[in-house]
């Protein structure tokens, strides 16, 4: 006898509820396939949209989450081992850097059915074998005396202690030179810190990232980690002291700036939007749509 749409009623009321229980644990996010939900990191995003325009189908989407909570959202390169770009919302800060905290792993990015938080290393380096294929490792690191660990998202741009805390990803950091690093990179985070603390008004978007060059960690004879040519960075606030100074009003509500990796001429340089998306197109994989923040950073009303 053919069942009749009333006997299918409980078991379509049951297979609605397992794909609600799937569709809630996508939503508790990790390595996602997209950021459209607030527990995907969407709040992270200008509009809720990331940037646009990457043409690697290898990149994974990471929505960091440290303590059950959605903190940023990071575009991975599980073969080169380095974060593209991390993009976060920036909060009011002393700029005081936390050094007192792990360094954490993203779980997921070795096997989906692990936590969707980042955890810290294990003790045994032993077990960093086990999730080494698909990102960076303490040992990468160990032995590269002219790198830093540079974050993309940085714990200087946050107030919690909780989203310092969560920064300290090495999904959310690439080998920047130390000359570089410690300089002109540390020196344009604080002004941009200082000029959001001072001008922005309402919530600020920042996307930070990486063009990739030749250069490579390498650790047992095989490439580990890729070293950025160039690092870049840009900011979206929309709400802002239309009574600042000249000089800092014509840089809201959307401006960037990039710098080379190295240990000379490694000075920033502040540009438009539009300059620096072009500065970029030139040198990363995207197609012609590139766009950091959806519609450049202009409200729609």
């Amino acid at each position: 006898m053919l069942p009749t749409s009333e006997n299918c009623a409980l078991p379509l009321a049951a297979v609605l509820t397992v794909l609600t229980c799937v569709l809630l644990q996508g939503a508790e996010a990790g390595v996602v396939v997209d950021f459209n939900h607030v527990e995907r990191c969407k709040d992270s995003l200008y509009m809720g949209t990331p940037p646009r325009g990457y043409l690697s189908l290898s990149f994974k989407k990471i929505c960091q989450r440290y303590g059950d909570k959605p903190r940023y959202v990071t575009l991975y390169d599980p073969l080169k081992h380095i974060p593209i770009y991390s993009a976060y919302t920036f909060k009011k800060s002393d700029g005081e850097k936390k050094v007192d905290f792990p360094w954490m792993f993203e779980p997921q990015l070795a096997s989906e059915k692990s936590s969707s938080n980042m955890e810290p290393f294990p003790q045994s380096s032993s077990m960093h074998m086990n999730f080494e294929d698909s990102q960076a490792v303490l040992e990468d690191y160990a032995d590269v005396v002219q790198y830093e660990r540079g974050q993309l998202s940085p714990d200087e741009h946050q107030a919690d202690p909780l989203d310092k805390a969560s920064t300290y990803s090495l999904t959310n950091v690439v080998p920047q030179i130390r000359e570089f690093n410690m300089g002109p990179w540390a020196e344009h985070q604080d002004i941009i810190r200082k000029r959001l603390n001072n001008y922005c008004r309402g919530k600020a978007f920042m996307v930070t990232g990486v063009t990739t060059s030749g250069h490579t960690i390498r650790r047992n004879n095989l490439d580990r980690v890729a070293v950025p040519e160039y690092m870049w960075s840009a900011y979206c606030c929309t709400e802002f002291d239309q009574n600042a100074p000249y000089f800092v009003r014509y840089k809201f509500p959307v401006f960037g700036a990039y710098g080379m990796n190295d240990r000379v001429n490694n000075h920033m340089v502040e540009v438009p939007l539009k300059n620096l998306e072009k500065f970029l197109k030139g040198r990363m994989d995207v197609d012609k749509n590139f766009q950091i923040f959806y519609n450049d950073c202009v409200p729609d009303n």
